[in-house]
């Protein structure tokens, strides 16, 4: 019998719930997998099941966590090698991951996530090539310090967590990136977790599909 339960949305346009899964997988919690379709905004189904009104939201063991941070913060507790065991590099992927959760709001409303969306070229807005100019450089310089292929080393953690979804969004939209950037996307990418989850998503029913997100940019 599981401990608890994972709310979701739509696993092909749900960044943040991508965000809440993976350290749940990765810290190993026994946890049921729900997931609601989304339709925009905050459906009254979501309402009915999150205190927030948004996914994702976790259950376990009588806690409560809402927000794809809070939930990253929570699995490290079962699992702490999610954050670097050195304490400025662990400084650094709180604040990088701290940065995804605030900002670049440009970039996510210009390429919404859209795992098989054929979108190459498109959403680049003068606000999402800063945004994009700004996480190229955040990753080069936690790839330069770790040696990678991961932000910090060769474990995937919760800085990689926050920013799975941009790596799904660039292979999406296939914007302009460094070398090392794009050397990040293909791991994150390859990494078994994240596979799952595009597998996952192709298995969605049909009906869920939205055509705001499906057409080609």
């Amino acid at each position: 019998m599981s401990e608890g339960r994972l709310v979701i949305g739509t696993r092909r346009y749900s960044s943040w719930s991508l965000r809440g899964w993976l350290p749940v997988r990765l810290a190993g919690l026994d946890v049921e997998e729900v997931v609601i379709p989304l339709a925009g905004g905050a459906t009254p189904a979501i309402k009915a099941a999150t205190p927030s009104g948004m996914v994702p939201f976790l259950l376990h063991r009588g806690a409560r966590v809402w927000e794809s941070l809070a939930i990253a913060e929570y699995c490290a507790e079962f699992l702490p090698a999610l954050w670097p065991a050195d304490a400025p590099a662990r400084a650094q992927a709180r604040a990088i991951a701290a940065e995804m959760h605030a900002g670049f709001r440009e970039m996510r409303l210009a390429m919404p996530m859209s795992l098989f969306r054929t979108g190459a070229g498109t959403g680049r807005t003068p606000g999402a090539l800063a945004d994009i100019a700004r996480i190229d450089a955040l990753w080069r310089a936690a790839l330069a310090a770790s040696g990678g292929p991961f932000l910090f080393g060769a474990a995937f953690g919760n800085a990689d967590a926050m920013y799975a979804p941009v790596v799904c969004r660039f292979l999406t939209y296939q914007p302009d990136l460094s070398a090392p950037a794009r050397a990040y996307c293909d791991a994150v990418r390859a990494h078994p977790l994240v596979s799952e989850w595009y597998s996952l998503a192709a298995q969605e029913p049909a009906a869920w599909h939205l055509a705001k997100y499906e057409a080609p940019g």
